[in-house]
């Protein structure tokens, strides 16, 4: 008889999608109202509020990521060995890191010999005193 025919198998028990209805109920283990029971709801990052929270007006920098000069003091010159003072004779003296760019000399100290110093930036008092002592600079 056809009413009494029964699968081999028993059904598999399929688990009712959440906010269709059902037997969940209204809110279908939700709660209630606010973002998180929203379809599609996504919670912003909070790298984004941050990003919005940087101003972006004319003028603004971001001053900290900029790598500033090393100093070299003219006091310290009498440590690099030879009379020619280039920043692979600073970096050789310990004076200055390697691969630092950017180097000037400033006027802090005494120079006890005549030095020539060649393509790296002095400030005036640093050049007065070296050109005092007979050295040179050589831009």
């Amino acid at each position: 008889m056809l009413h009494l025919l029964k699968p081999k198998h028993q059904r598999k028990y399929k688990k009712p999608r959440i906010g269709r209805g059902g037997k969940r109920g209204f809110s279908s283990g939700r709660g209630q109202k606010g973002q998180k029971s929203r379809s599609g709801h996504r919670i912003r990052p909070a790298e984004r509020d941050l990003i919005m929270r940087i101003p972006k007006l004319r003028g603004y920098k971001n001053k900290p990521f900029k790598e500033g000069a090393q100093i070299v003091s003219v006091g310290d010159l009498s440590r690099v060995k030879g009379g020619e003072i280039t920043a692979t004779t600073l970096h050789a003296a310990g004076l200055v890191r390697k691969g630092h760019t950017l180097i000037k000399i400033l006027d802090g100290g005494e120079v006890s010999a005549a030095v020539t110093v060649m393509s790296i930036p002095v400030s005036k008092g640093a050049k007065l005193k070296i050109e005092k002592a007979g050295g040179k600079v050589i831009a």
